[in-house]
């Protein structure tokens, strides 16, 4: 069965453009969705964009040699045909002499040809590769330089001659637009809400999805409409791993997953010598293993990565060495059995032991503590003509004065201690939702009975809270689509599921009043010109239609009360120069229960009662 790999490039800081404000954002989100919720392998999805941590030794800085690089690299040593692809670029594309360029971070547009990345070289390699590819291109166009240029058009071409799924963010004579109050670029901000809502199983599901989604998110946030290019090869075919997916590395027990890795990304000590595997590990993009997404972890307080070893030299020794250790482990075996029942017996006589006499001519109960005798643990003994008989001993009555003390259960906070200290053990971050939402897998592996289990429960409840907490606290900043895309990974089966989904309506809300409202500020804005006082009351006027407690609101009142100060230092500027008449009139313009409404007003009723000048 095929695995499933994907690469993910976002390019915000560009050397020789304009500077992108969500492009990283783009690739990181797509990344997560992939190993968080696709099911994809950590180690199998990379992500290069302006602060990737380095894989190993080598740099995921998104520049042409390091993209081409990491492209030959994995087509020589772990691509297998028919694996699955996904292929997502987020940046700036021109189109060059007919020819269609990715740009990396360091692309000039002066040398399009020696700093571009080729498309159709790209594009071919892969198709030679024999690879089930998903290209996703969410390119962008600078306005200034590159605004006659269709770039997109040989891609839909090329898409079509080799047969390779394409989906292209818009048009070849559109541009593809980005919000930083939505967080991405309109068309990957579609395609992640496809995914995670169940619309994009196949691509003809994800092109009906995105073909409608995209021009109404640009509607939504003021935006020229862009409409996304979809090649489908097979229209049924499906994007998205089945469970039987990544089979090769969920039965391959004798390497670990760092060790694919290190095969998968040569470094000189392997292409030297290229049939053993270097014992050094290597980190994920930052994200360390704990065995793996795909092991099922058995021991939940016990989440330290394995070692790596070298799997031959093991095996050899493993097997040489069978018959001199197997007597020593039975001999350790049997030496433990009876230090443990010796353990037994000093802690059972170490606790005590109540006693019962037994005779013929009792007459009362065992219970009876007044014929009780405290002897030494023996199952059976005959002591002054009686049989003795051992019990445990029970402790006595409480008195009526007497408090049985309470068992004192973990407390809140040391619970959520606990569950911060599992989630260092498995180098993952509480302050970012999507690794709280990969522990939370990873928890769910374990299954009920196993050691482990309660507490893996209690850890769920705990980081599903924490993620809640997160995206509350975006949302008071007014990061909404932050704080929704947050929210929405909280699952069903999660206690605060319907919290967390009231609490996306109301934000989904307030983030459409926040744009309304913040559109009625840019309007405001651009009604004034400096040194005219009607334009300033004219803006406050506008700015007045942002209604007190709505998102927005404080930054209207703010503008307001600027405004009428503005307009009130006018005034006096007139009244300096003896313009007395043009100062009350300015002054009148200060809106009443702005901050200098009442400062304007005394001024006024002072400039009447001054004397004329002769």
């Amino acid at each position: 069965m095929a695995n499933n790999w994907a690469i993910a490039i976002g390019v915000n800081q560009y050397q020789f453009f304009q500077p992108l404000g969500c492009a990283q954002a783009d690739a990181e989100a797509l990344k997560d969705f992939l190993v968080v919720e696709a099911g994809f392998l950590q180690q199998q999805c990379l992500l290069m964009t302006d602060t990737s941590p380095p894989l190993g030794d080598r740099s995921t800085y998104p520049t042409k040699e390091n993209i081409l690089l990491l492209l030959e690299d994995l087509a020589a040593a772990c691509w297998q045909p028919q694996d699955r692809l996904w292929f997502f670029f987020s940046g700036y594309g021109i189109n060059h002499n007919g020819q269609d360029y990715l740009m990396p971070i360091e692309a000039n547009p002066a040398h399009i040809e020696e700093t571009g990345i080729e498309l159709r070289a790209l594009m071919q390699n892969l198709q030679l590769a024999r690879l089930d590819t998903l290209i996703l291109l969410d390119i962008n166009r600078a306005y200034a330089s590159q605004a006659n240029t269709l770039i997109g058009q040989e891609a839909i071409e090329l898409a079509q001659e080799l047969q390779i799924p394409t989906i292209i963010s818009c048009q070849p004579e559109q541009f593809s637009h980005e919000s930083t109050e939505l967080g991405h670029g309109f068309f990957t901000a579609a395609v992640l809400e496809a995914l995670r809502s169940g619309n994009g199983k196949t691509l003809d599901d994800l092109e009906r999805y995105l073909s409608l989604r995209t021009p109404e998110l640009c509607q939504h946030y003021w935006r020229p409409t862009q409409n996304p290019v979809t090649i489908i090869p097979s229209r049924q075919q499906g994007i998205l791993p089945t469970s039987q997916t990544n089979h090769r590395i969920k039965n391959t027990t004798a390497l670990s997953s760092k060790e694919i890795l290190a095969a998968a990304l040569p470094t000189p000590s392997l292409h030297s010598n290229s049939h053993q595997l270097t014992a050094n590990t290597t980190t994920w993009n930052g994200v360390g293993e704990v065995g793996g997404m795909e092991e099922e972890i058995s021991n939940y307080s016990s989440l330290s990565p394995p070692a790596t070893t070298n799997y031959s030299q093991a095996k050899q020794t493993a097997t040489a060495s069978t018959s001199i250790w197997k007597p020593l482990l039975w001999w350790g075996v049997s030496t433990m059995m009876v230090i443990g029942l010796l353990a037994v017996v000093f802690l059972r006589n170490q606790a005590g032991f109540r006693t019962v006499e037994i005779s013929p001519a009792a007459t009362k109960t065992a219970t009876d503590d007044s014929d009780t005798e405290i002897l030494p643990v023996l199952p059976e003994v005959a002591r002054n003509n009686k049989i003795v008989k051992i019990l445990p001993t029970v402790p006595p009555p409480l008195q009526n004065n007497q408090i049985k003390p309470p068992t004192v259960p973990l407390s809140e906070s040391a619970k959520r201690q606990q569950a911060l200290s599992d989630l260092a053990k498995m180098s993952l971050q509480p302050n970012q939702a999507s690794h709280l939402s990969l522990a939370i897998a990873k928890a769910k592996k374990i299954k009920p009975g196993t050691q482990g289990y309660e507490q893996a429960q209690t850890n769920i409840k705990i980081w599903s809270g924490m993620i809640l907490d997160l995206a509350k606290n975006r949302a008071k900043q007014r990061k909404y689509a932050t704080a929704v895309a947050a929210a929405e990974l909280i699952n069903q089966d999660q206690p605060n599921y319907p919290q967390a989904q009231a609490a996306i309506q109301q934000w989904r809300q307030q983030a459409k009043q926040y744009v309304a409202n913040t559109t009625l500020l840019d309007a405001a804005n651009g009604l004034i010109q400096p040194g005219q006082a009607s334009t300033y009351n004219r803006a406050i006027e506008v700015a007045k239609k942002v209604s007190p407690g709505e998102p927005g609101s404080d930054q209207a009142r703010k503008s307001i009360n600027k405004w009428s100060e503005i307009i009130l230092q006018l005034a006096m500027r007139r009244a300096s120069r003896g313009e007395t008449k043009a100062a009350i009139a300015t002054a009148s313009l200060v809106p009443e229960g702005t901050s200098a409404y009442n400062k304007a007003q005394q001024a006024i009723e002072k400039w009447q009662n001054r004397k004329p000048q002769k």
